[in-house]
């Protein structure tokens, strides 16, 4: 089985949340800013990096809400060529923007990002990983 941690975000703002639109291998949704710990990277600076990233936005990490494990089979990973399953280690922190602007990440697995009412959350097309976060901010 392969793994993957990676450290997200949840960052709301005068009952708006701000989300990344995933768009990779023909499939898209939104989701929280964040991504892959690179080697030897600390998990709240993954975090903070992957904002600035896929937002512009710079932020700074106020606690950490929870850990999500996930076990995703062979025939639903998107990467091609994939042999084994995926376990997908989501840490997950609630954080506040300090400064930036937002701007879109270039070349990276997300297109763009935007500010979401809080009501309108659910009713987007989103991936779980927004909805574990919104578990774990009850």
């Amino acid at each position: 089985m392969d793994m993957r941690v990676a450290a997200y975000g949840v960052i709301i703002d005068d009952g708006r949340m701000l989300l990344s639109h995933w768009n990779e291998g023909g499939r898209q949704a939104w989701t929280l800013p964040g991504g892959g710990l690179e080697p030897g990277e600390d998990p709240a600076e993954a975090a903070v990096r992957e904002i600035r990233e896929e937002t512009g936005y710079d932020a700074e990490l106020d606690e950490t809400l929870g850990v999500d494990s996930i076990v995703i089979p062979t025939v639903a990973r998107f990467a091609s060529g994939s042999r084994r399953p995926l376990q997908a280690l989501r840490i997950v922190y609630r954080a506040h923007i300090t400064g930036g602007t937002l701007e879109y990440e270039v070349d990276g697995s997300t297109d763009y990002a935007e500010w979401h009412n809080l009501d309108d959350v659910e009713s987007l097309h989103r991936v779980d990983l927004v909805n574990v976060a919104l578990r774990m901010l009850r």
